[in-house]
Protein backbone atom coordinates (compact mmCIF):
# COMPACT_ATOMS: atom_id res chain seq x y z
CA UNK A 1 0.00 0.00 0.00
CA UNK A 2 2.82 2.60 0.78
CA UNK A 3 4.79 1.79 -2.47
CA UNK A 4 1.55 2.25 -4.17
CA UNK A 5 1.05 5.66 -2.37
CA UNK A 6 4.32 6.67 -3.19
CA UNK A 7 3.86 6.02 -6.79
CA UNK A 8 0.85 7.76 -7.55
CA UNK A 9 2.21 10.82 -5.44
CA UNK A 10 5.36 10.61 -8.23
CA UNK A 11 3.04 10.34 -10.99
CA UNK A 12 1.16 13.59 -9.89
CA UNK A 13 3.90 15.54 -8.83
CA UNK A 14 4.75 15.05 -12.79
CA UNK A 15 1.75 15.66 -13.77
CA UNK A 16 1.61 18.84 -12.05
CA UNK A 17 5.15 19.91 -13.03
CA UNK A 18 4.26 19.18 -16.85
CA UNK A 19 1.03 21.59 -16.62
CA UNK A 20 2.79 24.04 -15.02
CA UNK A 21 5.35 24.23 -17.95
CA UNK A 22 2.49 24.19 -20.09
CA UNK A 23 0.51 26.94 -18.08
CA UNK A 24 3.50 29.16 -18.04
CA UNK A 25 3.78 29.08 -21.79
CA UNK A 26 0.66 29.39 -22.29
CA UNK A 27 0.50 32.67 -20.70
CA UNK A 28 3.80 33.88 -22.15
CA UNK A 29 2.86 32.99 -25.74
CA UNK A 30 -0.81 34.97 -25.38
CA UNK A 31 1.04 37.96 -23.33
CA UNK A 32 3.90 38.13 -26.01
CA UNK A 33 1.14 37.82 -29.08
CA UNK A 34 -0.86 40.28 -27.22
CA UNK A 35 2.26 42.63 -26.73
CA UNK A 36 2.99 42.33 -30.27
CA UNK A 37 -0.59 42.96 -31.82
CA UNK A 38 -0.61 46.40 -29.65
CA UNK A 39 2.83 47.84 -30.74
CA UNK A 40 2.23 46.46 -34.26
CA UNK A 41 -1.46 48.79 -34.17
CA UNK A 42 0.03 51.47 -32.71
CA UNK A 43 2.68 52.07 -35.00
CA UNK A 44 -0.47 51.96 -37.84
CA UNK A 45 -1.03 55.12 -35.74
CA UNK A 46 -5.33 54.89 -36.50
CA UNK A 47 -8.00 56.20 -34.50
CA UNK A 48 -11.16 55.55 -34.71
CA UNK A 49 -12.34 59.21 -35.84
CA UNK A 50 -10.09 58.58 -38.67
CA UNK A 51 -12.51 55.94 -39.87
CA UNK A 52 -15.53 58.29 -39.35
CA UNK A 53 -16.15 56.55 -35.68
CA UNK A 54 -18.27 58.72 -33.24
CA UNK A 55 -18.30 58.27 -29.85
CA UNK A 56 -16.78 58.37 -26.58
CA UNK A 57 -14.10 56.17 -27.95
CA UNK A 58 -13.74 58.21 -30.64
CA UNK A 59 -10.10 59.43 -30.33
CA UNK A 60 -8.98 56.25 -29.23
CA UNK A 61 -6.21 54.85 -31.02
CA UNK A 62 -6.89 51.16 -32.47
CA UNK A 63 -4.59 48.96 -30.39
CA UNK A 64 -6.98 46.24 -28.68
CA UNK A 65 -9.58 44.12 -29.58
CA UNK A 66 -12.70 46.28 -28.23
CA UNK A 67 -11.02 48.89 -30.45
CA UNK A 68 -10.21 46.94 -33.55
CA UNK A 69 -14.25 45.66 -33.44
CA UNK A 70 -15.53 48.96 -33.30
CA UNK A 71 -13.24 50.28 -36.13
CA UNK A 72 -14.45 46.93 -38.41
CA UNK A 73 -18.21 47.49 -38.08
CA UNK A 74 -17.27 51.31 -38.84
CA UNK A 75 -15.80 50.38 -41.79
CA UNK A 76 -18.47 47.55 -42.60
CA UNK A 77 -21.32 50.49 -42.26
CA UNK A 78 -18.97 52.81 -44.85
CA UNK A 79 -18.66 49.31 -47.79
CA UNK A 80 -22.43 48.67 -47.12
CA UNK A 81 -23.20 52.27 -47.84
CA UNK A 82 -21.10 51.77 -51.20
CA UNK A 83 -23.19 48.13 -51.94
CA UNK A 84 -24.67 45.98 -49.74
CA UNK A 85 -22.92 43.07 -50.64
CA UNK A 86 -20.43 41.92 -53.07
CA UNK A 87 -22.89 40.33 -55.72
CA UNK A 88 -24.73 43.87 -55.16
CA UNK A 89 -21.73 45.96 -56.43
CA UNK A 90 -21.08 44.14 -59.44
CA UNK A 91 -24.33 43.55 -60.40
CA UNK A 92 -24.05 39.96 -62.19
CA UNK A 93 -20.78 41.77 -63.25
CA UNK A 94 -16.70 41.50 -62.62
CA UNK A 95 -14.30 43.50 -60.46
CA UNK A 96 -13.22 46.78 -62.34
CA UNK A 97 -10.26 47.73 -61.24
CA UNK A 98 -10.72 50.71 -63.55
CA UNK A 99 -13.52 52.01 -60.99
CA UNK A 100 -13.18 53.75 -58.23
CA UNK A 101 -16.32 52.29 -56.52
CA UNK A 102 -14.92 48.70 -56.77
CA UNK A 103 -11.73 49.51 -55.58
CA UNK A 104 -13.16 51.58 -53.02
CA UNK A 105 -15.87 48.84 -51.93
CA UNK A 106 -12.61 46.32 -52.20
CA UNK A 107 -10.32 48.60 -49.63
CA UNK A 108 -12.54 48.63 -47.35
CA UNK A 109 -13.20 44.80 -47.75
CA UNK A 110 -9.62 44.07 -46.47
CA UNK A 111 -9.30 46.83 -44.23
CA UNK A 112 -12.57 45.19 -42.32
CA UNK A 113 -10.61 42.02 -42.22
CA UNK A 114 -8.26 43.25 -41.19
CA UNK A 115 -9.46 44.93 -38.19
CA UNK A 116 -11.92 41.78 -37.58
CA UNK A 117 -9.16 39.20 -37.69
CA UNK A 118 -7.23 41.48 -35.47
CA UNK A 119 -10.23 41.99 -33.22
CA UNK A 120 -10.02 37.75 -33.24
CA UNK A 121 -6.34 37.93 -32.50
CA UNK A 122 -6.85 39.51 -29.51
CA UNK A 123 -9.47 37.27 -28.51
CA UNK A 124 -7.53 34.26 -28.86
CA UNK A 125 -4.71 35.69 -26.85
CA UNK A 126 -6.89 36.20 -23.90
CA UNK A 127 -7.83 32.41 -24.06
CA UNK A 128 -4.85 31.14 -24.24
CA UNK A 129 -3.65 33.37 -21.11
CA UNK A 130 -7.09 32.44 -19.42
CA UNK A 131 -5.64 28.68 -20.08
CA UNK A 132 -2.61 28.90 -18.94
CA UNK A 133 -3.63 30.50 -15.82
CA UNK A 134 -5.70 27.96 -14.92
CA UNK A 135 -2.96 24.92 -16.11
CA UNK A 136 -1.21 27.02 -13.01
CA UNK A 137 -3.94 26.48 -11.05
CA UNK A 138 -4.11 23.36 -11.74
CA UNK A 139 -0.54 22.12 -11.62
CA UNK A 140 -0.48 24.10 -7.99
CA UNK A 141 -3.22 21.46 -6.83
CA UNK A 142 -1.90 18.67 -8.17
CA UNK A 143 1.46 19.77 -6.70
CA UNK A 144 0.23 19.65 -3.39
CA UNK A 145 -2.03 16.58 -3.78
CA UNK A 146 0.97 14.82 -4.58
CA UNK A 147 3.31 16.33 -1.94
CA UNK A 148 0.37 15.16 0.75
CA UNK A 149 0.43 12.00 -0.39
CA UNK A 150 4.27 11.87 -0.74
CA UNK A 151 4.22 12.76 3.27
CA UNK A 152 1.25 9.72 3.71
CA UNK A 153 3.10 7.69 2.01
CA UNK A 154 6.21 8.34 4.28
CA UNK A 155 4.31 8.06 7.63
CA UNK A 156 3.11 4.88 6.16
CA UNK A 157 5.97 3.37 5.76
Amino acid sequence: MNKMVRNLSIVILVLAAIALIIGVAFVYQGASKQALLTSIMKQEDVKLSDLGATGPKANEIIDNGETAQIAGDTVREHRHAIAPTYSDLLAGGKFDPTNPKDVTYAQAMNLENYLYMGALSFGVTTIAMAAGGFMIVVALALGATGFVLLRAAKKLA
